[in-house]
């Protein structure tokens, strides 16, 4: 069956809120044989219904959101409506919750939140417990005189849309789509590793098998790689790329490589602390954002300025004054210092020239040097990302936790 997307708000074409959907619903939707044919977005309005009037042409399943609020630019509801040929009808049971809801809260009512208890003739409701609008079924030709797909009208914000599609919208796709059974879809996220560097280990092995599909999907030190296909194409793939890439491989699912890596020290009981000067608190960002954190991480040192290393971390100051700030021995002076001032397992440090400005041609902008200190050892790397300031910061990240993951497994 056909599927499209039809994402509407003003805000999204001007690049204030970012699409937060079109993965969402093309991961959930996969299992049940289903993918996004096509995905559109449209400004609030009369845009709306030509979008409509087009997509139901050729679309057999259609998820239309955002517009579903009480404000003047909230009208999906009505142009849903009116294309369907369908009334408006106020619901008593909607309209209750409502008044229930903004009493709760201690929000004043206003005449136009009225406007979010309006149903279509024939469709069903789709209970919002995390917001205002509720989200609209309507079956496929629900108007016979006008032709319409299965189409289902969901909230904009990523809260209310999701745990919503979750509990109403897929229960009702599985009723109206005959669900392979033989179609999977693996994922492989691999770090360090160019993607055509990937492609070049895996393509043409990979792609040998008949009836497999690969895809690539590349972000700054890191590779996705996807493969669909039926059960027993897949486990000559998942062999190939395994074989290939080894331990390139850091997750089978959707984990980010800060995630494997608190996961890893939890089910060691081990810790570790980050001293950053030239990627300015990234590592300690990223691994504070994942759930549990506080098990493994002890803590972190942004030492950006020279004094600073002196001062936090005791850094020697002939050290800087003798080999530069970006050297072997600062990135191995902090990488010590701060293992031993949070009293952790590991500890991880990263200097580098990140630019524009501020390299030599025997340390170009780019060049970075990441320690490690473990119980007995401290290792030290010294790498080229020549790159602007927020992608060079990235690829160090990338690097520093890749190199903590290894030396975890042992690598």
């Amino acid at each position: 069956m056909r599927v499209d997307l039809l994402n509407t708000g003003t805000e999204l074409l001007l690049g204030d809120v970012h699409d937060a959907h079109l993965a969402f619903i093309a991961q959930e939707i996969f299992p049940l044989g289903l993918r996004i044919a096509e995905r559109r977005t449209v400004p609030d309005g009369e845009a709306i219904r030509d979008a409509l009037t087009e997509l139901f042409s050729r679309a057999e399943i259609l998820f239309v959101t955002g517009g579903l609020g009480p404000t003047t630019d909230d009208i999906t509801r009505e142009i849903v409506a009116d294309v369907l040929g369908l009334e408006l009808h106020q619901n008593p049971q909607l309209l209750a919750s409502l008044r229930q809801r903004l009493d709760a809260r201690g929000i004043k009512w206003t005449s136009r939140i009225a406007r979010q208890a309006d149903v279509p003739a024939g469709a069903e409701i789709l209970p919002n417990e995390n917001g205002s609008a509720s989200g609209l079924y309507l079956k496929a030709n629900i108007n016979p005189h006008i032709p319409s797909p299965h189409l289902f009208v969901l909230p904009g914000p990523p809260r209310e849309l999701q745990p919503m599609f979750l509990a109403s919208a897929m229960p009702i796709l599985r009723s109206i789509v005959q669900v392979p059974a033989s179609t999977e879809r693996r994922l492989y996220k691999i770090v360090r590793m160019g993607e055509s560097t990937v492609e070049e280990a895996i393509g043409e092995k990979v792609l040998a098998i008949p009836g497999i599909e690969l895809g690539y999907c590349a972000r700054p030190g890191e590779v996705d790689v996807r493969i669909i296909g039926e059960p027993d194409a897949i486990s000559r793939a998942d062999a190939i790329i395994k074989h290939e890439l080894r331990l390139s491989i850091f997750s089978v699912s959707d984990e980010t490589l800060e995630e494997v890596i608190v996961k890893l020290l939890g089910q060691r009981n081990e810790t570790f602390a980050v001293a950053e000067s030239c990627t300015g608190g990234l590592l300690a960002n990223r691994i504070t954002n994942v759930p549990g954190a506080s098990k493994v991480f002890i803590a972190g040192y942004v030492c950006y300025a020279n004094q600073a290393k002196i001062d936090m971390l005791d850094v020697d100051p002939t050290l800087i004054e003798k080999h530069g700030a970006v050297s072997e021995p600062v990135a191995r002076a902090l990488a010590e210092h701060a293992r031993t001032r949070a009293g952790s397992t590991y500890a991880l440090a990263t200097t580098g020239i990140a630019g524009p400005s501020g390299g030599s041609p025997e340390k170009p902008v780019g060049t970075v040097y990441i320690a490690l200190r473990v119980p007995d050892d401290i290792m030290v790397k010294k790498l080229f990302f020549p790159s602007d300031r927020e992608t060079f910061k990235q690829l160090t990240a990338q690097a520093a936790f890749d190199l903590l993951r290894r030396k975890i497994l042992g690598t």
